[in-house]
């Protein structure tokens, strides 16, 4: 019960802090966490369906693309080291779960 009751409140911290983003490091840590899980996946899923793990790396570069002016819009609430990781690690997470998804004879 009291892993509940730290949970929701936990829960109702990050709610707080998302309207002014003003999050605390483990926050920022957890945010580039599940960025990076979900890219994987992303790239994952993407060579799954197009059967090629290029088209990973092409999803990675538009997600890049489209992230660059929103980070530059919030660039001034996060610090420099936030940016640059999530942004530097689009492509090659990507890429990574693209490989992970493709078959054998598309790895090479």
């Amino acid at each position: 019960m009291g892993r509940q009751i730290v949970g929701v409140v936990v829960g109702l911290k990050y709610v707080a802090a998302s309207g002014d983003l003003s999050f605390t490091l483990p926050m920022k840590l957890t945010r580039l966490s599940i960025g990076a899980l979900t890219t994987i996946a992303a790239g994952a899923v993407t060579a799954l369906v197009g059967q090629s793990r290029w088209t990973a790396v092409v999803t990675g570069a538009l997600l890049l693309l489209i992230f660059i002016p929103e980070h530059i819009s919030l660039w001034d609430k996060f610090p420099i080291w936030y940016h640059l990781t999530f942004l530097t690690s689009l492509v090659p997470l990507a890429a990574g779960g693209g490989a992970i998804s493709a078959r054998p004879d598309q790895r090479a």
